[in-house]
């Protein structure tokens, strides 16, 4: 989850610094005290202070005043608990407002001071109430931690979960989700993070992801849309080019592809990433291996599992020969082979194990298959237009545009398919997709499908909304980190 918070009354005692400071000012001014106890503001007629010299005063002073702020009670030990949780901590404060000399400098010394940690911090203002408003819908953040009515209301009206940190001075507004101490709004967030993780639908990635470029755009399209997927682990796939690489070198250069794509995204991939099958099913491969183990324990653990399958399907094909029963519990979509309309299926993922492809098959395993030729291919990109979306944005994004340029395999092109995000669109949203049911058609010896009557049906995608997808991928991966 990417939560913001506001700095002010959220995470320091900004109010009561105020008061605290109004209050010895006032006494040097005219020595009236406080003439209403319950303001709008305390900078709106709790003193008997002219505008003009609240003003004068305020806008002397509130530098140093910014300086003197305390974190709120545990602030800090929360905000880090929340983050080691694996939430992203967006600063998003109203203090590029005109009244401070170096608002950003300031702001940053004093999170180091209180050992506030933060993944990102952003300078609005403050005075905007649309401002904040605006930052959230920009880098995707799903709740905003607020003191402010006006901007409260502005951030909700506008789809954005809001916990309202409460003042004395924003009480009029009844219908805002209050919060009162860290303790409970990280408390709150746990049990709401436990209850979407149930609404989460579990994951397993089956990749081949050295292979060449369009698995690292996969993975990272699947882990920048956690919101919907519990992702139970990243399986490495076998994979094989005439290239003096052995299938366990591919397997290794995989793995680690795999660790540097989550690394990048802060996602901690620990007994999550598990290695595969160093050899084919058709060439009689059939060992034990921590991939196929994991499906394994992973399809029996849950009620139901999702296997996206982007490479050969050597892993699921075995995981179900070892253990059958684990058909009912899980789901495989597999990009593979081409569309019925092609008269053999020498696609890469297909030919590589016809054997498991047959093994999967011949299982009567919930399937669902992306054709290549036909349709997948229709997802055809320029190196042009990802510059345009994704250099520069960081550092995950300037490497795939390197290697959709040059993806160590195929040489310098400017154009490709990037065919497996076509997987992780279908799961983000199957209504950009177009499919039939269809009875399994058994594979030839030449690799064409023959089509005949049974009553075990698959899932077949003919069409897919191409510029839906891509607009998707290119806002979550080019969104700010």
């Amino acid at each position: 989850m990417k939560i913001g918070i506001d700095i002010d009354n959220c995470i320091s005692n900004f109010d009561d610094t105020l008061l605290k400071e109004y209050l010895k000012h006032d006494k040097e001014l005219r020595n009236t005290g406080i003439i209403n106890e319950n303001p709008e503001y305390l900078r709106k007629g709790m003193f008997d202070w002219t505008e003009e010299e609240e003003k004068s005063f305020y806008n002397a002073n509130i530098e140093e005043f910014a300086k003197k702020l305390k974190p709120l009670e545990d602030s800090s030990y929360y905000i880090k608990k929340l983050r080691n949780a694996g939430h992203e901590i967006y600063i998003i404060t109203g203090r590029n407002n005109g009244e401070y000399t170096n608002p950003h400098k300031l702001t940053e010394e004093w999170l180091a001071k209180y050992d506030i940690i933060y993944d990102k911090l952003i300078l609005t203002d403050a005075y905007d109430k649309h401002a904040k408003t605006k930052v959230c819908l920009e880098n995707n953040i799903d709740l905003m931690i607020e003191d402010s009515t006006k901007i409260s209301l502005d951030l909700i009206s506008n789809g954005i979960k809001v916990y309202t940190m409460n003042t004395r001075y924003n009480q009029g507004e009844q219908t805002l989700d209050r919060v009162s101490r860290w303790k409970e709004i990280y408390e709150r967030i746990s049990k709401l993070n436990k209850k979407e993780d149930k609404q989460k639908v579990n994951i397993i990635l089956d990749t081949d992801i050295y292979n060449e470029c369009d698995d690292q755009f996969a993975l990272s399209y699947l882990l920048k849309s956690q919101d919907k997927f519990n992702i139970e682990a990243i399986t490495v796939a076998p994979y094989y080019h005439d290239n003096n690489i052995s299938i366990e070198e591919g397997t290794n250069k995989s793995y680690d592809e795999v660790i540097k794509i989550c690394n990048w995204l802060n996602f901690n991939w620990t007994n999550k990433v598990f290695k595969g099958s160093t050899d084919y099913v058709v060439n009689g491969y059939n060992e034990e291996n921590d991939a196929v183990n994991k499906i394994v324990e992973i399809a029996n653990k849950n009620d139901k599992t999702y296997i996206l399958a982007i490479g050969a399907i050597t892993n699921v094909a075995i995981a179900i020969k070892k253990e059958p029963k684990i058909i009912d519990k899980i789901e495989v979509v597999w990009l593979g082979g081409h569309s019925f309309l092609s008269k053999d299926n020498k696609e890469f993922n297909f030919k590589q194990d016809v054997q498991a492809v047959k093994t999967v098959f011949e299982s009567r395993v919930k399937l669902t298959i992306i054709p290549c030729k036909n349709v997948a291919s229709n997802l055809r990109t320029s190196i042009y237009e990802l510059e345009h979306f994704l250099k520069g944005k960081n550092e995950l994004c300037d490497y795939l545009c390197q290697r959709f340029y040059n993806d160590g395999v195929h040489g310098i092109q400017e154009r490709r398919v990037i065919w497996d995000i076509s997987v992780i669109a279908y799961m983000i949203n199957n209504e950009w997709f177009e499919t039939n049911e269809v009875s399994c058609p058994t594979i030839n010896n030449d690799t064409s499908y023959e089509l005949i009557e049974n009553n075990y049906k698959i899932t077949v995608v003919n069409y897919l909304n191409v510029d839906k997808i891509y607009r998707d991928l290119f806002k979550k991966l080019g969104g700010n980190e």
